[in-house]
């Protein structure tokens, strides 16, 4: 969605607005379409505009699916985030800052008298996936040697079973200094 500038009255553009997970797909890379999923997105917003300058304050809410790390199961990730901005007017020739600070993530640039909130809403969601996915915070994982997932039921493998790669590393003495 877009907001052109000129078209925000006075005291403020409410907005309301889903966006649907094929959306939010088409928006990522390739290599991490197969990483998560999202059903849907609700965004609430309020968009004020003080002469050239815009600050838009809104929530959204979603849930991402995604495999947890440890054991692989699928897990479901209620997002809900607040954001605010302050857009002003892109100037030609500005200089690119090599290093952001916290305030310059809040803040954004616009060219043409539009404003889009796909990109906002996109980086939003993003920011709140973990970037460790787990079910549950005491997930157990997968067994090393038969693979069964450790929180559902008890695998039997030996806990004190050796690589035999790194058997070697068993008979390394450590001297101190002294």
């Amino acid at each position: 969605m877009k907001i052109i500038i000129n078209n925000i009255p006075d005291e403020g553009l409410n907005i309301s607005l889903h966006k649907d997970g094929n959306w939010f797909r088409g928006l990522l890379p390739e290599k991490e379409k197969k990483d998560f999923s999202i059903e849907g997105i609700d965004v609430l917003c309020q968009a004020k505009r003080i002469r050239e300058t815009v600050f838009i304050e809104g929530s959204l809410e979603t849930t991402v699916t995604a495999n947890c790390c440890r054991c692989l199961e699928a897990t479901h990730l209620p997002v809900k985030t607040n954001f605010r901005y302050t857009f002003v007017p892109e100037k030609k020739g500005a200089k690119q800052e090599d290093e952001l600070s916290t305030e310059d993530l809040e803040y954004g640039y616009y060219q043409d008298d539009v404003i889009d909130l796909d990109n906002l809403i996109f980086e939003q969601v993003m920011l709140q996936i973990p970037i460790k996915v787990l079910c549950t915070d005491a997930c157990k994982g997968l067994c090393a040697h038969c693979g069964m997932n450790l929180n559902t039921a008890s695998c039997g493998c030996h806990t004190d079973f050796i690589d035999e790669r790194l058997a070697v590393l068993k008979k390394l003495r450590l001297v101190e200094n002294k």
